[in-house]
């Protein structure tokens, strides 16, 4: 077995494969596919740290599909439940506290960058980001809530600030910046969705309308932008034992959005 990474070797392993000081870097990453690292997820997040520099601003997502009873998260946990179990479990969920509420299910290193102090975190019940840098307040504010990842959301300013994309041993399913593209394509499909907030001091489910999120097509997606990418819109690299891609975002939105224009049937 070789020895684990140190968080030296991983900045060096970053700039390589183009992460320059600066760099506004969405970040999604398996630490698993990593490998062993000395210092574990905080040794990954000071590499990445290091390598965008002190001007430079990193964003992971903070999602808690925890609190919802319209989200997959929901359905896989109460599966073959009865009714009276159901409502228990609906019963259990905490109304999401931006400051508090953890976001397991997208990972340590996200974890991580969300309990770091200085970090800041966007509103959305659901679909928040955590960045930490000094572009972090302007890139998360104004995430309304009844808009998960579109015009409204930090994904919307994430384009503006021509960022870029880390799949850091992730795949292209995971590459949330497509959903942009789901919002710009002409007319796409709404649907409601309901979670626990808190208003007024007072627990209770609040339902909203958005865009039908779907994701079961972007490992398809990923494979078609990269085929089609331009010069520097795509780089790639080893990360320890972890695939990475290395994506300029406004390219990887506008090919999303072309493509699934073409390859969806358009909403009736």
């Amino acid at each position: 077995m070789s020895d684990p990474l140190d968080s030296d070797r991983l900045t060096g392993t970053l700039s390589a494969l183009g992460v320059r000081p600066g760099d506004v870097l969405l970040v999604h990453a398996s630490l698993r596919a990593l490998g062993p690292v000395s210092g574990g997820a905080e040794a990954v997040l000071a590499a990445l740290r290091r390598a965008v520099g002190r001007d430079g601003t990193l964003v992971v997502p903070s999602f808690t599909p925890e609190n919802s009873d319209t989200s997959p998260h929901y359905r896989a946990r109460v599966r073959g439940l009865g009714a009276e179990a159901r409502e228990a479990v609906r019963a259990s969920m905490a109304p999401f506290d931006p400051a508090t509420t953890p976001a397991p299910s997208v990972g340590a290193l996200a974890e991580t960058v969300r309990t770091t102090p200085g970090s800041e975190r966007s509103g959305h019940p659901q679909t928040s980001f955590a960045a930490i840098g000094p572009r972090a307040g302007q890139l998360l504010a104004g995430h309304r809530p009844d808009c998960h990842l579109g015009e409204d959301s930090p994904l919307a300013r994430l384009y503006e600030a021509d960022a870029r994309i880390l799949l850091l041993g992730t795949g292209y399913a995971t590459c949330t910046a497509f959903h942009l593209g789901e919002y710009r394509r002409p007319g796409p499909p709404l649907r409601t969705y309901r979670c626990v907030v808190t208003l007024r001091g007072v627990r209770q489910w609040w339902a909203y309308e958005d865009v039908a999120l779907d994701d079961g097509d972007f490992a398809a997606l990923g494979a078609a932008f990269e085929e089609a990418a331009g010069p520097g819109d795509v780089r790639t690299g080893l990360l320890g034992s972890a695939p990475c891609r290395l994506l300029r975002l406004r390219a990887a939105v506008d090919f999303a959005t072309g493509w699934l224009t073409g390859h969806r049937p358009p909403h009736s």
